[in-house]
């Protein structure tokens, strides 16, 4: 299972890019926002949107965990 190792919002506020911001200048659509927030999984255009915003590796903001059984 996919999992977020970083608090991405967190992450692109303290790069200095709010929500009203990524909205305003559409660097991601709303459902990726309510995905991140939600803790599901983004797309792979996405998540190489927010690599280059934050200038970082997808191992950095995303880590594997294998599943409980």
């Amino acid at each position: 299972m996919l999992r977020y190792k970083i608090n991405v919002l967190e992450a692109l506020r303290d790069a200095g890019y709010n929500s009203n911001r990524i909205r305003k200048e559409n660097l991601l659509n709303q459902s990726a926002l309510q995905y991140i927030r939600q803790g599901k999984i983004i797309g792979p255009i996405p998540l190489d949107i927010i690599c280059t915003l934050l200038q970082c590796q997808p191992g950095e903001i995303l880590e594997w965990i294998p599943d409980e059984e």
